[in-house]
């Protein structure tokens, strides 16, 4: 799980905060995780906005409900196996989201204009009730995951990094791999399967660029519809997700280096934070925080552009 569709959680877009204002100091990125190549994917100006300038955005329900749950099935697992019960997943919530309040401040303006706490509760409810779905989908007294929330990097010979937050890796007895990753939504129609896949082989590519081992199984758990979706990559697969990778990763040198940072309007403009300085919403971006180049001047090698 990562930043974007299914919680509030990062992994780093190359920020680095200013020792004498606390301010956050704009450099060009130098890694690339699944949600902000699906963010560049979606639309280049949307990047930009979160990584480049790193424009503040307010949590949702929706989001935040997924990192408290993520936490609740997290922590379930330190429990001994004949432990691991709906009930005490169930109980773990109450900590979980005071923990969450403690460490994200803002996530308690969700409910500011909530005095009697009726839509705290419908909340705390709706995430009882995808706690309790997961257990109609695995049995957790019958696994013992190797990592949880294991965050993994690996870069490639063209000198880019890889990175990201992984929910849960089971190692069989045999050694063969499985990749997990929790989903508070619906499972996507089969025609949009592959690209809830991409995170997933994403993360076996990096798996496989650090460990050599091609996962035997990627298995997306969602929450929201009672489904599971499992795929079986090939090193072919994971080859062509590099491919795919390098040629996303410059066109963003490419805009990074010239500035021009194209918005692509769809559907989910509706939930866009920053439609306020939008050209496509008229407003106007803020001014560009890095050097630019001419269009027509060429560009660097692909790899590293900064520091992280």
């Amino acid at each position: 799980m990562e930043t974007s569709t299914d919680g509030t959680r990062t992994e780093g877009s190359g920020a680095d905060p200013a020792a004498d204002t606390g301010a956050v100091v704009a450099v060009p990125p130098a890694s690339l995780s699944p949600s902000r190549a699906s963010d560049f994917m979606q639309c280049p100006l949307l990047y930009r906005f979160r990584v480049i300038d790193k424009l503040p955005e307010k949590p949702s329900e929706a989001a935040t409900r997924g990192t408290l749950v993520h936490a609740v099935l997290e922590r379930l697992f330190d429990a001994p196996a004949t432990e691991r019960t709906a009930p005490r997943a169930k109980a773990l919530i109450p900590g979980q989201w005071d923990r969450l309040r403690e460490t994200r401040p803002e996530v308690v303006d969700l409910f500011a204009d909530d005095p009697e706490g009726e839509r705290l509760s419908r909340w705390l409810t709706e995430a009882e009730q995808l706690v309790e779905r997961w257990f109609t989908l695995e049995d957790p007294t019958r696994l013992e995951p190797a990592e949880r929330e294991l965050f993994v990097e690996a870069e490639l010979d063209s000198g880019l990094r890889l990175r990201g937050i992984i929910d849960r890796v089971d190692v069989a007895p045999t050694g063969e791999v499985r990749i997990v990753d929790y989903k508070t939504g619906k499972a996507p129609k089969p025609q949009y399967a592959e690209g809830a896949l991409f995170q997933m082989k994403f993360y076996a590519l990096v798996v496989w660029r650090l460990k050599q081992v091609v996962p035997r199984r990627l298995q997306l758990v969602y929450l929201g519809s009672g489904d599971v979706l499992t795929y079986d990559p090939v090193l072919a697969d994971l080859e062509r997700v590099e491919r795919k990778l390098l040629a996303l990763w410059d066109a963003i040198r490419t805009a990074t280096e010239t500035g021009v940072w194209r918005p692509r309007p769809t559907r989910l403009c509706g939930w866009c934070d920053h439609q306020a300085v939008c050209p496509e919403f008229g407003g106007t971006p803020p001014p560009y925080p890095l050097p630019v180049r001419s269009p027509e001047s060429g560009g660097g090698a692909q790899g590293r552009m900064g520091p992280d």
